[in-house]
C-alpha cells in the first residue's frame, strides 16, 4: 500500500493527479492527511524545480499612478515587480533570519556603529554592467537626500556615512544599531547602476528577470535575466496581471487565467480552498489592517478625539466579520507576537462610554470623515461600515466616503487625514517604528511626532541588553497606543492561493504574503 501511495504521489507531482484526488485516494488506502501531505511534499522536493514555461500572477493593489522606481513602491504589486528585476544587499531567509543578495557577507564593529558589507564577486546588473561598491553608495545616497520621497528615508536617517572600500561598502552610524542588516533588507533599497540617479524607473538591477512589457496598473511581463547570478527564477516568463476586484481575482484563479493570487477575501477563503485544483495558502505574521489619523490635522490633532475613536471601534467584531477568523485582534500598535522582542500590553476593548467621555472632553461635535477603498485592504469598506456603526453607539458622527481604487495610494493614503490602509509589517521592531513612526520618516502616515519616542528609538538600537531593549520597545508601543494616530483593530493572516499547475510553495516563509513576494520566482510549472 505504501508503494501504491508513492506511485500516486509521483503522479500528483507530475500533474497527472490533482492534490484533492491524491488526498482522497490516500485516505481510502488508510493514510492520514498529515502523512499523505508529507509524502507529497517529499516527492515534489525530490523531483526538484522544473524549468521553463510561464507563471501568471493575479495581484491586488496596483494603479496607473504607480512607478517602477523602487523608492516609490507602496503596494503589493510594486513589491512583486521589484522583486523580479532587483535585489537589496541582503534579504530575509525562510526562517526570518538573513541571507546575502548583492552582498555575500557582512560584519559589525564591536560597538555596532560600523558595518561592512562585502559584495558578491562577479555579480552584474541585467544590462551586463558589473556591480561596484560605488553603485551601492550612490543607491543609499539617493534614498537619503532631504528631497527624496523614498519609503526608506526613515531607515537612512541614522546612517552618518556610506563609503566604498574596495569590494566592500562601509556604513558608519550616528549611534549603535544591532538591527542595521535587517533595515537594509527593505524592498525600497534595491541596488541600481549609479544608484538609479539617472533613471530610477529603468528597472535595471541584479534580479532573476528583466522587464519586457509594462502597462502600469494593468499588466507586467518579465523574462529570465541571462546575467543573473543566483538560482531563483524557474519559469522562463512571469506575467503579472493587476486585478483589484476581489471577485474577479478569485474567478481568474478558478478559471486558470492565473496560477496564483494574493489577498483571497477572508469571507470566501474556505470555499475557494475546497476547489480540487486550488490550494489555499495562509500565513500568519506582522501584517495589519489599520485606520490612520494625521496627528497634526484637526480634529485629529486633539488626542481626546483620537482616543474617542480608539474606544469607539469593536476589534473582535472586525476579526470575526471582516477577517472571518483569519487573523487576530490588534491593540493600536503595529507590533504583535510575530516580533522577536514582543511584550503583551493591556488589551484595549470597545467601550462606548469611554469613547463618549473623550469626545465630550475634546469639545468636537461635528462630523468625522473616513475615506476607504477595497484597494486599501480586503473588506475595508465593510470594516469602515462596522466602525461607523460602533461609533454611532458612542455618539460619534463618523461619515464614510468610498474612494476609487485607482490612485488610492497616491491621492488618499499619506495625503488625506483619516483613511483605511494596511502594513505588511517588518521583521524587527526598529524597522517598523523607523519606517512609519519616527517623526522625520517620509512614510510617517499618521504624522506622529513625539520627541520621547524618537529618543527611545535611537537608544534602543544601541542597547545590547535584550531585557532592557524589550522593555524599551514595550514603552514605545505604549506611547503609540495611547498618543499615536494609529487605530489597529486587527492583524491579518496573509491568504494566498495557487493552482495545481504549479509547485514549490514553502509554508510560512518569513510571515509575509506570497512567500515574501518571492513565490513567482521560487515556484515552477509542473512538467
Amino acid at each position: 500500500m505504501k508503494d501504491q501511495l508513492h506511485f500516486l504521489a509521483r503522479h500528483a507531482v507530475a500533474g497527472k493527479l490533482s492534490r484533492r484526488d491524491f488526498m482522497a485516494k490516500a485516505a481510502a488506502l488508510g493514510f492520514t492527511a498529515a502523512a499523505a501531505g508529507t509524502l507529497l511534499t517529499t516527492e515534489a522536493r525530490a523531483a526538484g524545480p522544473q524549468k521553463g514555461g510561464t507563471i501568471k500572477i493575479g495581484a491586488q493593489g496596483g494603479s496607473t499612478t504607480d512607478s517602477l522606481d523602487p523608492a516609490l513602491v507602496t503596494n503589493q504589486v510594486g513589491q512583486l515587480v521589484t522583486r523580479m528585476w532587483g535585489e537589496p544587499l541582503v534579504e530575509l531567509s525562510d526562517d526570518g533570519g538573513l541571507e546575502g543578495k548583492v552582498a555575500e557577507s557582512y560584519e559589525a564593529s564591536a560597538d555596532a556603529k560600523t558595518w561592512t558589507f562585502k559584495l558578491r564577486s562577479g555579480i552584474t546588473f541585467s544590462n551586463g554592467k558589473s556591480v561596484t561598491a560605488e553603485d551601492v553608495v550612490e543607491t543609499m545616497d539617493r534614498h537619503s537626500g532631504e528631497d527624496t520621497k523614498s519609503g526608506a528615508l526613515g531607515i537612512m536617517r541614522g546612517i552618518k556615512n556610506v563609503r566604498a572600500d574596495g569590494d566592500s561598502v562601509v556604513f558608519e552610524l550616528d549611534s549603535p544599531n544591532a538591527d542595521l542588516p535587517y533595515l537594509l533588507a527593505d524592498y525600497h533599497l534595491i541596488i541600481q547602476p549609479g544608484g538609479g540617479k539617472d533613471d530610477p524607473a529603468a528597472a535595471i538591477g541584479t534580479g532573476p528577470y528583466v522587464m519586457k512589457a509594462v502597462d502600469m496598473g494593468v499588466r507586467f511581463v518579465a523574462e529570465k535575466n541571462p546575467n543573473y547570478w543566483g538560482d531563483l527564477g524557474n519559469a522562463e516568463t512571469l506575467e503579472l496581471i493587476v486585478i483589484n476586484d476581489n471577485t474577479a481575482r478569485v474567478a481568474a484563479l478558478q478559471s486558470g487565467q492565473v496560477d496564483m493570487i494574493d489577498r483571497v477575501p477572508p469571507r470566501t477563503a474556505k470555499l475557494v480552498g475546497r476547489a480540487p485544483t486550488i490550494d489555499l495558502r495562509t500565513t500568519s505574521g506582522p501584517g495589519h489592517y489599520v485606520f490612520i489619523m494625521h496627528c497634526n490635522t484637526a480634529p485629529f490633532d486633539n488626542n481626546d478625539v483620537r482616543m474617542a475613536l480608539k474606544y469607539g471601534i469593536n476589534r473582535q467584531e472586525m476579526v470575526d466579520k471582516v477577517l472571518n477568523g483569519f487573523g487576530s485582534v490588534g491593540n493600536d500598535t503595529p507590533i504583535n507576537a510575530s516580533y522577536p522582542l514582543f511584550t503583551q500590553l493591556e488589551q484595549r476593548e470597545y467601550d462606548p462610554d469611554k469613547a463618549m467621555h473623550h469626545l465630550k472632553k475634546s469639545g468636537h461635535d461635528g462630523e468625522i470623515l473616513l475615506r476607504t477603498s477595497d484597494n486599501s485592504f480586503p473588506g475595508a469598506p465593510d470594516a469602515s461600515a462596522l466602525f461607523q456603526q460602533s461609533c454611532a453607539s458612542a455618539g460619534i458622527n463618523l461619515n464614510v466616503k468610498r474612494e476609487p481604487n485607482d490612485g488610492y495610494w497616491s491621492e488618499v493614503w499619506n495625503n488625506k487625514p483619516f483613511c483605511t490602509s494596511y502594513w505588511g509589517g517588518r521583521p524587527v521592531q526598529d524597522q517598523m517604528f523607523t519606517t512609519a513612526y519616527l517623526s522625520s520618516a517620509d512614510w510617517n502616515d499618521t504624522r506622529f511626532n513625539n520627541e520621547q519616542f524618537d529618543q527611545m528609538l535611537v537608544a534602543a538600537r544601541g542597547e545590547l541588553d535584550q531585557g532592557k531593549r524589550k522593555q524599551m520597545y514595550a514603552d514605545m508601543s505604549t506611547i503609540l497606543r495611547d498618543e499615536g494616530g494609529l487605530i489597529c483593530p486587527m492583524f491579518n493572516d496573509f491568504i494566498d492561493a495557487t493552482t495545481d499547475r504549479i509547485d514549490g510553495w514553502v509554508e510560512g516563509v518569513a510571515g509575509y504574503a506570497l512567500m515574501n513576494s518571492y513565490a513567482p520566482m521560487r515556484m515552477w510549472v509542473k512538467a
